[in-house]
């Protein structure tokens, strides 16, 4: 992995972090978020170094549905972090609404993002 796309994904990796932290705050108090909600935000770095190979592949990947299987595998770890550790937080959590609409989500926007960035002719 080069410097610009370690860089890169450090940074996406601490602004979904911060933003979840933000956004949880906002709906919960900032007072009122335990400490391991702070904590799984760090697992962030991590899981956005991992899959990060896959959208160079995917920008260059012809076949449109292994295009979005890469947008997905490439999305699927950060979002769940980001995902459950919010969905969580709630008093009225249910792990089946939260784990199909984490499902829908990635798969909605690994196509969008399958049709829109597309690789060159």
């Amino acid at each position: 992995m080069n410097a610009q796309m370690l860089r890169t994904a450090l940074i996406t990796g601490a602004v979904i972090g911060a933003l979840n932290i933000v956004f949880a705050a906002l709906d919960y108090g900032l007072e009122a978020l335990p400490a391991w909600f702070f904590l799984a935000q760090l697992l962030l770095l991590p899981a956005m170094l991992l899959p990060m190979r896959y959208f160079p592949q995917a920008v260059l990947t012809r076949a449109f549905l292994a295009r979005a299987g890469l947008y997905a595998l490439g999305w699927a770890v950060p979002y769940a972090i980001y995902k459950f550790a919010h969905d969580v937080l709630s008093p009225a959590f249910n792990p089946l609404i939260s784990l199909a609409s984490y499902l829908v989500t990635v798969v909605v926007f690994s196509l969008l993002f399958a049709a829109i960035r597309r690789p060159r002719d």
